[in-house]
């Protein structure tokens, strides 16, 4: 590292960190440990750093690395950039804790999300900026931790906007959220996409519900899905978002059959509570028969589109309050339905 705090409690201001050479021993230990980071904190340390400017160029040169429990990092008012693969903007692992403001964050390798966690997880708060990524694998944020952002622009230029893997989550408030994934790690085998729910069973992210969470702000996706989710299980909630969307696919609740160990085929489904609230939204949402689907419109949410219009599928619940409405954009095939269906405007279509 070109600078390392263990077990202290620092204050850094107007600071430089140049991290030009090095080789992690292997990207595992870069990526879980922060070995070849620019700036790691670990052992406990508190660090408080401010209008910084971090720079690196090797491989695994996360930018800030948070590492560990009870290990604590604030950082306003800062510059990072990263140019090489494995080298995140912010990183956080092992229980560590990273709170950043107002950063200007833009990571040009693959594999090197701005907001970044990995192995063991943990808290990650970020407040206004801007966090940009550029190449493959990249997204704005990539989730092994609980991660909660508000007030800042994520633009991810070459890959899926966020990805959550296993028991963890992603709060976005008021934040203007793009991705534009351009291709897979396996060609023809991976679904494209712009904000992607999933357990890899890597040992990364623990079993359990996933969480996306997004309030205000603006969604858009230049290619792919709006949503996929497969292996695993998980909420999304949207309200009042503004959503633009690539190819008319919505949600997108499937098994794979990826080589990238994602499950077993043929029982690698999804199991997803999707909750919109005072949302307007369209397009099609697909759920295959080893998936399920419990879908809530409330507050006077307005949804265009179809479910399944292939024919029955997976397990398809929806729940509509008598103020909200659902206009079909074809047939659709739903296994359950609650509410006043005069809230359904079939517009020449089967339900």
């Amino acid at each position: 590292n070109a600078l390392r705090v263990d077990g202290a409690t620092v204050s850094l201001d107007g600071i430089t960190v140049e991290k030009t050479g090095g080789e992690s021993s292997n990207t595992e230990n870069g990526d879980f440990y922060g070995q070849n980071a620019g700036l790691l904190a670990l052992n406990g340390a508190t660090v408080s750093i401010d209008n910084a400017t971090v720079n690196t160029t090797a491989v695994n040169g996360n930018g800030v690395f948070s590492y560990g429990e009870g290990t604590t990092v604030n950082i306003s008012n800062s510059t990072i950039r990263t140019t090489n693969n494995n080298s995140g903007g912010i990183q956080t692992t092992g229980g560590g804790t990273t709170n950043a403001t107002n950063l200007d964050v833009q990571t040009k390798g693959n594999s090197a999300a701005a907001i970044r966690s990995d192995r063991g997880g943990g808290n990650v708060n970020v407040t206004d900026g801007s966090y940009v990524t550029n190449g493959t694998g990249s997204p704005a944020v990539y989730s092994t931790a609980n991660i909660a952002v508000s007030d800042a622009t994520l633009n991810a230029n070459n890959s899926e906007a966020v990805v959550v893997e296993g028991k963890n989550s992603v709060s976005l408030t008021n934040c203007n959220l793009t991705g534009n994934m351009t291709g897979t790690y396996q060609e023809g085998e991976e679904n494209i996409h712009c904000v992607m729910i999933y357990q890899s069973m890597s040992g990364d992210a623990a079993l359990g519900d996933a969480s996306f969470t997004m309030n205000g702000g603006s969604l858009t996706s230049k290619n792919g899905d709006l949503f996929y989710v497969t292996n695993t299980n998980c909420d999304i909630t949207l309200s009042d978002v503004s959503l633009t969307l690539a190819n008319d696919n919505l949600l997108t609740v499937a098994g794979n059959d990826s080589s990238r160990g994602w499950g077993t085929k043929g029982s690698n489904g999804g199991t997803v509570n999707f909750v919109a609230e005072s949302q307007t939204m369209e397009g099609h949402i697909t759920c295959d028969s080893i998936s399920t689907l419990k879908m809530t419109m409330k507050n006077a949410t307005n949804f265009k589109g179809t479910i399944n219009t292939t024919g029955t599928a997976g397990t398809v619940s929806v729940t509509i309050d008598a103020g909200s409405t659902w206009t079909l954009t074809g047939d659709s095939y739903v296994t359950s339905f609650d509410g006043d269906l005069t809230n359904v405007n079939t517009n020449g279509y089967h339900l």
